[in-house]
């Protein structure tokens, strides 16, 4: 937490993304009794059990609550189901009409799961372990919600986006008000810290970036720190790049999430406007040895004395061996 609200920590705390999750044998057996994902995700008492595995084996500085991103959708009426090795799929928005149908005066049924499991969770936490909650990007969901699942280039939303901005607005607008929503219910619930995942940012020029990406996320900002103003807000625009200054400013969020991609001396220049988390390459950690070594001691070196949390560039693959995750705390902790 005072990572988050710009303190240099020696050594940084460490947490991973995706720390709950197929890497862990703990978790597919957790996942193997709930069923399906959704499953997993809107059983409180199974949600909680797999959010707090990493935290019982690795003691990480952070837990992360254990949802999807996908969960607002669904909750606003839209069909969501995941398919093993194939990814979510949701019954694909046909045009401006099918907005008007969502409905966000019916998110409490299913929110009110992932609330639950919050709350247990910071019950099951040691005191000094903060817990994150999150949500997705308005932009990214609704590259969900218009394609009806992962594409290559996003080119559905980005296609709709240009031909008829007005009804793109207006999903964008209900997903903000959404996300408020969800975000505020997690942090009444425990949550200490909330994390935005604009996990597909870098497919667009800068024109729409700032509009579909950068300004949304600065109004949910802004709307959270009305009511908790002592909650820190990581944005995460994956893929931003040279956009990702403009994006610290125009949002105001306490940290970023940097990617893969940005170097050690990027982040910390980025660390003079807020903290900064990331950003070792998740097949790094799979390889291990050497290579993921020295990568760490080029983060830990160059971010020295800045607010920084470490973290991967994205979410932790799940081929990733348990012992490579055990070589990267120690890493971290030993200050490199």
């Amino acid at each position: 937490m005072r990572a988050l609200k710009g303190d240099a920590v020696s050594p940084p705390p460490i947490w991973i993304m995706r720390q709950a999750g197929r890497y862990l044998p703990e978790y597919k057996e957790t996942r193997a009794i709930a069923g399906s994902f959704l499953d997993l995700c809107y059983n409180p008492k199974l949600a909680t059990e797999v959010t707090l595995q990493p935290i019982r084996r690795f003691g990480f500085d952070a837990s992360i609550v254990f949802a999807d991103i996908l969960v607002v959708p669904d909750a606003l009426g839209q069909a969501v189901s995941f398919h093993e090795g194939e990814g979510p799929r949701l019954t694909p928005l046909p045009d401006a009409a099918a907005i008007a149908k969502l409905d966000p005066g019916k998110t409490g049924s299913v929110f009110e799961k992932i609330y639950e499991t919050v709350s247990l969770v910071r019950a099951g936490l040691p005191a000094n372990v903060p817990l994150i909650g999150f949500c997705g990007a308005p932009w990214t969901v609704a590259t969900y919600m218009i394609a009806g699942r992962g594409t290559p280039d996003q080119a559905p939303a980005r296609l709709w986006a240009y031909r008829d901005p007005a009804s793109f607005q207006a999903l964008i607008d209900v997903l903000i008000e959404t996300s408020v929503e969800y975000l505020c219910g997690q942090i009444a619930a425990g949550a200490q810290a909330v994390q935005i995942f604009d996990s597909w940012a870098g497919v667009m020029p800068q024109a729409e970036f700032e509009r579909w990406c950068q300004a949304p996320a600065a109004v949910i900002t802004k709307r959270l720190k009305a009511r908790y103003p002592d909650v820190p807000v990581i944005g995460f625009p994956r893929g931003a790049g040279e956009y990702y200054a403009a994006f610290v400013e125009a949002t105001g969020v306490d940290a970023v999430g940097c990617d893969t991609t940005m170097s050690p001396g990027a982040m910390a220049a980025l660390a003079g406007k807020c903290a900064v988390q990331g950003n070792l390459d998740p097949l790094a950690l799979i390889a291990g040895g050497a290579a993921m070594e020295d990568a760490v001691r080029r983060i830990l070196d160059t971010l020295r004395g800045k607010p920084h949390v470490f973290n991967l560039g994205h979410g932790i693959l799940p081929e990733t061996p348990i012992a490579h995750v055990e070589k990267l705390i120690a890493l971290v902790r030993q200050g490199g």
